[in-house]
């Protein structure tokens, strides 16, 4: 048997620890929800007015602009943001390192849901927002701006695109949709939010994307 001859065991390439902890957080979360439905009152994000519209029952709280996040509506709708932060998030994870990946998430969190506030009360809205999609739109634009000619594949229809075109259409479409009211009980501005605070931060935070150096 030779000495130090290298290993012919595959490499396996283990999911980030941030991406990892974060879909763990989720699935956990989605699975409590299920044996707790009231959960969503306490936790998901309700409009600043809705206390008054409620007679006291739900509220906005603070906290919610965090946790809202982490809750959400049924099996499809967590596999969908699941699968595209472990697409997106992973990459991006390795880009920015740890501390400011999870940074630039909840900050593209945050943005979702203020803007999902400002939404709420100038349309009169007095439904919960809840899902992880903010965070994952934010996410989707990073990955677009330091992978701008990588392939993204959509889903309906299956069409492979440059991410940064992919993008570009995604946020056209949910402008679309938001401001025509179309496919309702989706938080169009919220994900919108996600992508500007995504934005922002990319373009005046620190390991900015080498052209805007």
């Amino acid at each position: 048997m030779p000495l130090g001859g290298a290993s012919l065991r595959p490499k396996i390439k283990l999911m980030p620890p941030v991406t990892l902890f974060l879909i763990a957080a989720n699935a956990g979360i989605f699975l409590l929800q299920l044996s707790a439905p009231g959960l969503e009152t306490a936790f998901a994000l309700w409009p600043l007015g809705a206390a008054r519209a409620s007679g006291g029952q739900v509220s906005f709280q603070v906290w919610q602009l965090v946790t809202y996040a982490f809750l959400h509506g049924g099996l499809l709708h967590i596999g969908f943001n699941m699968f595209a932060l472990y697409m997106f998030g992973s990459a991006m994870e390795q880009v920015f390192g740890p501390r400011r990946y999870l940074t630039y998430y909840f900050v593209c969190v945050l943005s979702a849901g203020i803007a999902q506030l400002i939404t709420s009360a100038l349309t009169g809205a007095l439904y919960p927002t809840i899902g992880a999609s903010g965070g994952v739109f934010g996410l989707l634009l990073a990955y677009a701006m330091y992978f701008p000619h990588n392939r993204v594949m959509l889903i309906f229809p299956p069409i492979p695109m440059p991410a940064r075109v992919f993008v570009i259409v995604y946020a056209g479409l949910e402008l679309f949709l938001g401001v025509t009211g179309t496919a309702e009980g989706v938080a169009h501005f919220a994900h919108l939010g996600g992508l500007v605070g995504g934005y922002l931060m990319l373009r005046f935070g620190r390991g900015r994307p080498a052209r805007w150096r």
